[in-house]
């Protein structure tokens, strides 16, 4: 019962540490008071851009709980004691921020590779088709990988109900969240709005740039390919050798010791610290956004 306990109150304490530093919750409350207004929408974005917009709040705060009962139960039966079950707990309870950020950077991966082609494609349409650029970017749309069309669906649901260029593109921009689709969309903004005739010298010199960008960040990956299959052993060797532990002399039992117990806390730490350091070391430089969505768009109404 007391090891039930530290595990309810353990997963509560993740979940007021991840609200606070996330969302800017404060206090003790499940969730916050008259500033709820204002937190809202600031979590909506935070689950849009993480690809957990399907997902509501108390579900992913159950799926923070659930797996921090799994990590702790799963440390306890490898270690006993109360230490490392709260550290392995906490631990797991991260997993679901890990997905959602390596699924972010899967969908941001397949945006680089797609918009020199869309771009293209957008060029074509526009200077030598003939279309009008809203035509043309929604024709481009449909072709978009599948992590991106949802963005698109979205924005040509907009131009049906306003016609509306500017709030379209907020919409693909939020919906989006990408710099290199807000760098497109204000181009092609600044065109329809103007008139301009330089469109198609500004989408080549788009697609060159995003080219290059693509190429160097390709070259970039394939040198960190072996580092990056060396970083999988800092989890990997520990716990496995923690799991020979088990079946050598007393096996289970030679952890219940305080100093045994303080080790092992001290070993999950620096596994953690030395997992977090490593992806720290090798992540590539993120292009930040310069034009960000300036409206209320169609994907919060």
């Amino acid at each position: 019962m007391t090891g039930l306990l530290l595990a309810l109150a353990g997963a509560y304490g993740v979940f007021l540490v991840f609200t606070s530093v996330a969302f800017g919750w404060s206090g003790l409350a499940p969730r916050p008071g008259s500033g709820g207004g204002r937190v809202r929408p600031r979590l909506e974005s935070w689950l849009l851009q993480a690809g957990l917009d399907e997902m509501r709040p108390a579900e992913l705060v159950g799926a923070f709980g659930a797996l921090f009962v799994v990590g702790a139960l799963v440390a306890w039966a490898l270690f006993g004691g109360v230490l490392p079950p709260l550290a392995a707990g906490l631990a797991a309870a991260t997993a679901p921020l890990a997905a959602a950020r390596a699924r972010r950077e899967r969908r941001q991966l397949e945006a680089r590779e797609a918009w020199p082609h869309l771009i293209e494609d957008l060029r074509i349409k526009t200077t030598t088709l003939g279309r009008s650029i809203p035509q043309a970017l929604l024709e481009v749309g449909r072709r978009a990988p599948d992590d991106l069309r949802p963005a698109f669906d979205a924005a040509r649901r907009e131009w049906l109900i306003s016609t509306d260029f500017e709030a379209t593109l907020d919409v693909l921009k939020s919906r989006l969240a990408d710099a290199t689709a807000d760098t497109v969309c204000e181009t092609l903004l600044v065109a329809h709005s103007i008139g301009g005739t330089e469109i198609d010298r500004c989408l080549t010199a788009l697609v060159d740039d995003r080219i290059l960008d693509q190429q160097s960040r390709k070259d970039a990956r394939a040198r960190q390919a072996g580092a990056r299959f060396a970083r999988r052993f800092v989890l990997v060797v520990p716990l496995g050798m923690a799991l020979v532990g088990l079946s050598i002399g007393e096996g289970r039992a030679a952890y219940q010791s305080p100093t045994a117990q303080l080790l092992v806390l001290v070993g999950l730490a620096l596994m953690g610290l030395c997992w977090l350091w490593a992806g720290h070391m090798m992540r590539l430089p993120v292009e930040q956004r310069v034009f960000g969505s300036t409206g209320q768009s169609g994907a919060t109404r």
